[in-house]
């Protein structure tokens, strides 16, 4: 059963982390969540880890103002500081061996962000990446499935809906409210398919999250531009995957990902929308345990450390 840990980090911000498998394993797993989730949308792959790959650790964690972890003042809601909050739990929870990154969407851009800001740290530890339904181009791309024009004045609205929100402070969604609007984020997320579980799942995830993080990421996660960065992680293993029918990263997102790190497996699922991992499990379960086989075969055995 996976482990519940906090951890605080220097701004007394604090961090529900969860840790699954043995604790001095050679290679850890960490699965980073969306923005406005947390660390259950990783549900199906902690279960399919935990079948075939028992020698490797799994961390999860709710990132600051989503979740179970604390909320924090509203200049540190930008990506920045997520790659920073990446680094300290790792030296935290996973100090030693191999760590292969897995990341949804703003979980993606963290990554990102911790390669750019912290790029020793990262050389030392990390030793796989897989991006889900993710983009190194900020609001490059996004455009909802709709004409250029409707998604000018949707971004206009949602940036304006933003800046109001962030300065709402800890205050959650009303669940009468996230209720009503569970039509509209089963379109925006989801494509042809949706269990009424996954639904539920997101719905309370959202509920969870504080109006000064769902407002207060909305401007670095629109602006972030980290294709350069990720050049450099070329010779990592790597898999990208995305649904051709995602309307906040679409599949030139993954794309240009790929493009950026040439050894990446492209994986673009038809109908689905942007929760792959609870939309496509088995196509997301295949691309991390192929980045991990290739991690731990790389990985020295105990007599030729």
């Amino acid at each position: 059963m996976p482990e519940p840990v906090e951890v605080r980090l220097p701004d007394d911000v604090r961090l529900h982390v969860e840790t699954d498998g043995p604790a001095d394993a050679e290679v850890t797993a960490v699965l980073l969540h969306g923005w406005t989730l947390d660390g259950r949308s990783w549900h199906r792959q902690l279960t399919a880890l935990r079948q075939a790959h028992r020698a490797v650790r799994v961390v999860t964690y709710d990132a600051r103002g989503h979740g179970r972890s604390s909320c924090m003042d509203l200049p540190t809601a930008t990506l920045a500081q997520l790659g920073d909050d990446l680094a300290a739990v790792l030296d935290a929870v996973a100090p030693t061996g191999r760590v292969v990154l897995v990341g949804h969407s703003m979980g993606g851009m963290t990554i990102m962000e911790y390669a750019h800001r912290h790029p020793e740290h990262f050389a030392r530890r990390v030793a796989g990446l897989v991006f889900v339904s993710t983009t190194a181009e900020g609001h490059t791309h996004t455009v909802y499935g709709l004409s250029p024009r409707i998604a000018r004045i949707i971004r206009l609205a949602e940036t304006t809906g933003a800046g109001v929100l962030a300065r709402c402070g800890a205050w959650r969604p009303p669940q009468a409210l996230l209720r009503a609007l569970r039509p509209s984020i089963r379109w925006m997320l989801f494509g042809e398919r949706c269990d009424p579980v996954d639904i539920r799942l997101v719905t309370s995830a959202v509920a969870r999250a504080t109006l000064r993080s769902i407002g207060g990421f909305r401007a670095s996660i629109g602006t972030q531009h980290r294709l350069a960065t990720l050049t450099a992680l070329a010779h990592l293993p790597a898999a990208a995957l995305v649904g051709d029918r995602d309307r906040l990263t679409p599949p030139p997102c993954a794309e240009s990902i790929a493009a950026a790190l040439p050894a990446t497996e492209l994986t673009v699922c038809p109908g689905a929308g942007h929760m792959l991992m609870m939309e496509r499990p088995d196509e997301v379960n295949a691309a991390l345990s192929g980045v991990l086989r290739r991690v731990l075969d790389a990985v020295p055995a105990p007599g030729r450390r």
